[in-house]
């Protein structure tokens, strides 16, 4: 992991040392950047300008954009969170760009998708269990829903774990900001 982060570290290396934001889409890939690698490197002082830089999309648009105009697209939206960005960097900013975007969204409570990165795509026993978890809350919570609600989950694994269960196409809010 080490090894990785550090060839990620030189690849990015001139725009950290130029302060130009990262803007990552998968939650867990930011959370690699934001939490795992302070873990592994907390004294590299790159790495810790790389956490300092690195944002969510709807982070940077709430941090960085705050007076951009955002195109407005009149809508109802579920939003399910990842795990990752539930516990490391909450929901509010997914939020606040929907509402920008004019879009009417409720946060779902449905815990854990069940996907847990690879562990519901291998066969057997793990893939099992994956779909016990989704059924608990978040299959119900989507089925629940109309077919003109949008369904919003930034995550990929979470995305996948939706459209197998439910044949929903639930989308990042980055694709949403792309439709309004």
């Amino acid at each position: 992991a080490k090894r990785l982060l550090r060839r990620t570290l030189a690849q990015l290396r001139d725009p950290i040392d130029r302060g130009i934001p990262i803007v990552g889409l998968e939650p867990s890939c930011v959370s690699v950047f934001r939490d795992e690698m302070r873990n592994l490197m907390p004294q590299d002082p790159l790495a810790n300008r790389m956490r300092e830089q690195t944002f969510l999309f709807s982070e940077f648009l709430t941090e960085h954009a705050k007076g951009v105009a955002l195109p407005r697209l009149q809508r109802r939206a579920v939003v399910h969170g990842h795990c990752h960005h539930k516990s490391l960097f909450g929901m509010s900013d997914e939020e606040k760009v929907l509402e920008r975007l004019g879009v009417e969204a409720q946060v779902l409570d449905t815990g854990c998708c069940g996907m847990a990165g690879s562990f519901g795509f291998e066969a057997g026993e793990k893939y099992e269990v994956s779909v016990k978890v989704a059924e608990q809350r978040l299959y119900p919570a989507v089925r629940s829903t109309d077919d003109e609600t949008l369904l919003v989950a930034d995550g990929f694994s979470c995305r996948e774990q939706i459209r197998q269960g439910t044949n929903r196409q639930p989308l990042h809010v980055a694709e949403v900001a792309h439709a309004a």
